[in-house]
C-alpha cells in the first residue's frame, strides 16, 4: 500500500500537501521536500503502546537533592574562547557551532583538537571531508597526535552507538547536515533528520558524560540552518562571524547554560591557523587616516571595550533615488539615523548617497554607535574632520537627543589607555573625560561646523 506522503518545509517545518515551489508561511522558495506521514490509525496505536509502556517516576523532594559536583572542563589554548564558553568546554555538554561557509569554523575545531589531545582522548567525525584533507589541515596546524583520532561516517546510529563506548572525551562532529538516521526515510538536512540525530547524539552524549561539538550549516541570511528545536536541544550555541576573506573574525555564544552570553573571542587569520587578538583596538587604529567622515567610537563586543573607527563618504546621487549602503552596520538603523539628521539638524541629505563602512570587518550590534555614525555622516558631508583627540559614543533618540550608553566607564577606560584626550558621550556620564553632549543638532554645529 502506498505511503501517505506530505511536502515539509525545511525552514519553517510548514506542512503542505504538495510541492508548491514556495513556502507561504516563511516566503522561501524550493524548500519543500516529501516525506512520510504515519496515518492516523498507526498514530493512535503507537499511542497505546506508549500508555501501556510508561511507568511512574521516582521522584524526591527538591530540598533533598544534592548539588552535583562541579565538572571538568577542557581547555583550549584561546583564552577568550573558554570564557565564552563559561570557562571551557564542559564534560557531557553538547555545543552547536555555526558560521559561514570558508570563515574557519573546521580550522579552529582541528586547533582545539591539537590542544585537548595532549591528554584527552578525541574524536574527529567528518560527513563533508575525506582521511586525507583532516590529515592535512592536522599536519600544517600541528594536531598529530597519538590521542586524536578519525573517523569518516554520515550515519547517526554509528555515530551514537561510538559515542555511547566512553573512550573519548571529546567528538567533533562536521556537520550535522550531513547525518541521517537509518530509520527515517527523508534525506540529510531535512527538520526530521536534523531534529532526530541531535536528539540520538545527545542522549549519548549525556550517558557517557562525553564533551561533544557539532556543526550546522547557517542560511544566506546568517541564521542557522535546519529547525529551531535543534537550538532548544544543544547546552550551547556558537556563532562564528566575520569576513571569510580578511579582517578580525569574533565567536559569541547566543546561548550558554553554563556560562554568560556577553563575552566575545575575537580572532585574525594567518598561514597558522586562527591567532587570538589581545588588543584588537590598536590593530584596528594602526592604518587611520584622520580624514572627513572619519570618527572613532568606543564600543563593545559583548563585555569587551574596543576602540573601532566608523567611516562615511556623501556623494551627490547620479539618480532620483539617493543610494544608501553600510557594511558592518544595520541598514535600517542607517535610514532611521538619516531621517533624523535631515529632520532635526536641517542637514539636506535627500540628493545624497550615503555609504558607511566599520573598518576591520567588525558588526556592530551596539545602540551607542548611533552618534558616531551621525557624527561621521555630517563630517563628510561638511567636508570637515573632527579632531584626533576624541572618541565618540552615545545613542541617538528619535528627537534628536542624545541617550546613555551601557558600561560607560569601560569605554573611557580604554580611550585613555589608547592616548585619546576626550570623550564626546550622552551629559549623564559623570566623568572629566567626558566632554557632555545632550542634543544632535548642538554637538554636528560645535565639532563638524554643520552648514
Amino acid at each position: 500500500m502506498k505511503k501517505n506522503t506530505r511536502f515539509v518545509c525545511q525552514s519553517c517545518g510548514a506542512s503542505y500537501a504538495k510541492w508548491t515551489g514556495k513556502c507561504t508561511n516563511c516566503d522561501e522558495w524550493n524548500t519543500l521536500v516529501e516525506q512520510i506521514v504515519e496515518s492516523e490509525t498507526e498514530a493512535k496505536s503507537a499511542i497505546k503502546k506508549a500508555e501501556k509502556s510508561g511507568k511512574i517516576l521516582d521522584y524526591k523532594n527538591i530540598k533533598a537533592i544534592e548539588p552535583s559536583d562541579v565538572k571538568e572542563r577542557l581547555k583550549t589554548d584561546f583564552d577568550d574562547l573558554n570564557t565564552v564558553l563559561g570557562g571551557g568546554i564542559l564534560m557531557g555538554s553538547v555545543n552547536l557551532l555555526a558560521g559561514q561557509p570558508g570563515i574557519g569554523k573546521s580550522t579552529i575545531l582541528m586547533q582545539i583538537c591539537a590542544t585537548v589531545s595532549k591528554t584527552k582522548n578525541v574524536l574527529y567525525i567528518s560527513g563533508e571531508e575525506s582521511a586525507g584533507q583532516v590529515k592535512m589541515r592536522a599536519k600544517r596546524l600541528g594536531a598529530e597526535s597519538d590521542k586524536l583520532n578519525f573517523a569518516s561516517s554520515t550515519s547517526a546510529n554509528d555515530i551514537a552507538k561510538t559515542i555511547e563506548t566512553g573512550e573519548f572525551d571529546l567528538v567533533i562532529i562536521d556537520s550535522i547536515q550531513t547525518l541521517a538516521m537509518d530509520e527515517i526515510s527523508s534525506a540529510p538536512g531535512t527538520v526530521s533528520q536534523v531534529t532526530n540525530c541531535g536528539n540520538l547524539i545527545i542522549r549519548a552524549a549525556k550517558s557517557t558524560d562525553t564533551a561533544v561539538i557539532i556543526v550546522g550549516h547557517v542560511t544566506k541570511e546568517g541564521t542557522l540552518a535546519g529547525p529551531k528545536v535543534l537550538e532548544h536541544l544543544v547546552d550551547v550555541v556558537i556563532n562564528f562571524d566575520g569576513d571569510r576573506y580578511g579582517g578580525f573574525k569574533t565567536i559569541r555564544a547566543v546561548k550558554n547554560r553554563f556560562g554568560s552570553t556577553n563575552e566575545v573571542a575575537i580572532f585574525e587569520m594567518n598561514e597558522k591557523g586562527l591567532k587570538e587578538v589581545k588588543n584588537p583596538s590598536a590593530a584596528l587604529l594602526a592604518e587611520r587616516q584622520n580624514t572627513d567622515g572619519s570618527i572613532i567610537l568606543a564600543t563593545l563586543e559583548g563585555t569587551r571595550p574596543i576602540l573601532v573607527e566608523i567611516q562615511a563618504l556623501v556623494t551627490p546621487s547620479n539618480f532620483g533615488y539617493p543610494k544608501r549602503t553600510a557594511s558592518g552596520f544595520d541598514l535600517n538603523r542607517l535610514q532611521l539615523l538619516i531621517a533624523v539628521i535631515e529632520r532635526r539638524t536641517k542637514l539636506k541629505l535627500d540628493d545624497k548617497d550615503i555609504f558607511i563602512n566599520v573598518v576591520g570587518g567588525m558588526k556592530l550590534q551596539d545602540s551607542a554607535a548611533d552618534l558616531a555614525v551621525c557624527m561621521a555622516i555630517a563630517s563628510a558631508a561638511a567636508e570637515r574632520k573632527l579632531s584626533e583627540d576624541y572618541v565618540v559614543f552615545g545613542e541617538v533618540g528619535l528627537g534628536g537627543e542624545i541617550r546613555s550608553a551601557f558600561r560607560a566607564d569601560q569605554r573611557i577606560a580604554e580611550a585613555k589607555k589608547l592616548g585619546f584626550k576626550h570623550a564626546i558621550a550622552p551629559a549623564t556620564i559623570k566623568d572629566s573625560f567626558v566632554i557632555p553632549t545632550k542634543d544632535l543638532r548642538e554637538t554636528l554645529i560645535k565639532y563638524v561646523n554643520e552648514k
